[in-house]
């Protein structure tokens, strides 16, 4: 009498893959206020939008924290027009709605020369905060850091050369920069002025 015995060979043991919350999003970096830098860029009714900052702000109450989120915004048109806000509310989406009515209010128009870049070269200050700029050869591309490069960016400026000389607080970088373009004049608007 005889007897078969059949093998059955067996998986070899692996741990179960494990399983880790996604980095970013909700739960991003600095916790449930999502991330710090700028979101991609969106278009809206012409103008391309961009969230340079966003910044979470807790006030101690009887009874816990209470939070609320200041959103800086930027906007720009691609061609030479662009603007900057800030919106603070009890809501990261509110917050960043206001600096968008904010930023559209408050356009700036200013030079591009056909190379994509601007006039000339400009130094300007805005709180602690000192923004360096120089027009670039074309293929160059955006040589700028941060909120600086946001509003470039959105400008529609294609080539130049930008360094940060003070502080680098996104709220007053930008502001700088702004104050840069607010003083940038053509050939013909100086001709103007000395009137020839």
């Amino acid at each position: 009498m005889s007897t078969e015995t059949t093998v059955v060979p067996t998986q070899p043991l692996v741990p179960a893959a494990v399983e880790r919350p996604e980095r970013g999003g909700e739960r991003g970096r600095g916790g449930p206020r999502g991330p710090r830098r700028r979101d991609n860029p969106r278009e809206e009714g012409g103008f391309k939008e961009t969230v340079v900052t966003i910044n979470r702000v807790a006030k101690v109450v009887k009874g816990g924290k209470r939070f609320s989120f200041s959103a800086l915004v930027v906007v720009g048109d691609s061609a030479g027009q662009v603007g900057y806000g800030m919106g603070k509310a009890k809501d990261v989406q509110a917050a960043i709605l206001k600096g968008n009515a904010h930023a559209r209010k408050a356009l700036v128009k200013f030079p591009i020369v056909p190379e994509g870049t601007i006039p000339h070269e400009i130094v300007a200050k805005f709180g602690s905060a000192k923004v360096w700029m120089k027009p670039a050869t074309p293929g160059t591309g955006v040589i700028a850091g941060g909120g600086v490069r946001a509003v470039l960016e959105a400008a529609g400026v294609k080539n130049i050369l930008t360094k940060s000389l003070g502080s680098s607080n996104a709220f007053n970088m930008v502001g700088a920069t702004f104050e840069a373009l607010k003083l940038l004049r053509t050939k013909e608007d100086i001709i103007k002025l000395r009137g020839k």
